[in-house]
């Protein structure tokens, strides 16, 4: 669905919103805005008062090799009051941690480092990273084997550097349940290895709640999207609170394991209008409506 049937089928929602009463207290969860859901055409300072403007207290950032553009992006931070909290490393989906190839892990804990460093100077917590990606030329048991090898030298840095390492669930045919999920965190025996979970990219083949009550305080990031299936079963994603995701019962799970973190919306970008409905959709959420 693009920006402007979003717009349009939300002028139905937006009227009844206001009868909508909340199921309990909004979760002292931080709302966070993607940096490429803000617009490109605009400076960083400007994307970064318009993701204020909106509601938003906090952004995730890309990694970020270019040292004026790292530091374009710090004073941007700094001047509007938005919160750099994570970093979402660019280089593991074309060059994964599970390859056989070593110049392409190499390729790939490069892109770490860069990440774990930006997080650093930004004054971020965490960087996402996908740790593997099963394909034809990669087994299950070797991308397990392989990532959490890799992952394991890169431990001493985050530690030195202050910055967790965040795995996330994604549809790369690894990690596939939650129970599998918290094994692969806890073979770690780290706080520098954590959990970022992703709420929609498990609707697929689970319940989100279930996930957040099985990963529970392994759990340090999480993305908030919404997903549907469609009569031809066909898979989509959707405006939130539009999708599968049973939304009170996030809420329920969030607020039992005591998630106090930050929650980063991740859908495509937009114009203000665009952006204080995807905040208000995000608060109904957090309020557990």
């Amino acid at each position: 669905m693009d920006r402007r049937t979003f717009l349009t089928t939300s002028a139905g929602f937006a009227a009844g919103a206001g009868m909508l009463s909340t199921a309990g207290a909004k979760l002292p969860i931080k709302k966070a805005v993607l940096l490429e859901m803000l617009p490109a055409k605009l400076s960083y300072t400007d994307r970064f008062q318009l993701a204020r403007d909106s509601g938003f207290e906090e952004t995730e950032c890309p990694t970020t090799p270019d040292e004026h553009t790292a530091e374009e992006i710090k004073k941007a931070a700094e001047k509007t009051g938005l919160r750099i909290h994570s970093v979402m490393n660019m280089d593991h989906w074309e060059f994964p941690l599970s390859s056989a190839d070593p110049a392409v892990v190499a390729k790939c804990v490069k892109g770490m480092e860069t990440s774990l460093r930006n997080a650093q100077f930004w004054g971020a917590d965490t960087v996402l990273l996908v740790p593997a990606v099963v394909n034809p030329q990669t087994s299950y048991r070797d991308a397990w084997t392989r990532s959490q090898q890799q992952i394991r030298k890169m431990i001493p840095l985050a530690q030195e550097l202050q910055v967790i390492i965040a795995v996330e669930e994604v549809w790369n045919k690894f990690l596939l349940s939650p129970l599998e999920f918290a094994r692969y965190v806890d073979d770690f025996k780290s706080p520098w290895v954590r959990a970022y979970f992703d709420v929609g990219n498990v609707v697929i083949s689970g319940y989100p709640q279930d996930w957040i009550r099985t990963l529970s305080k392994r759990i340090v990031k999480l993305h908030i999207k919404d997903f549907k299936f469609d009569k031809r079963e066909c898979a989509r994603w959707t405006p939130l609170r539009e999708g599968e995701i049973n939304w009170p019962e996030v809420y329920k799970a969030l607020a039992a394991i005591g998630y106090s973190g930050s929650a980063t919306v991740e859908l495509d970008g937009g114009d203000a209008a665009y952006l204080r409905e995807v905040s208000h959709r995000f608060d109904l959420i957090l309020s557990g409506a």
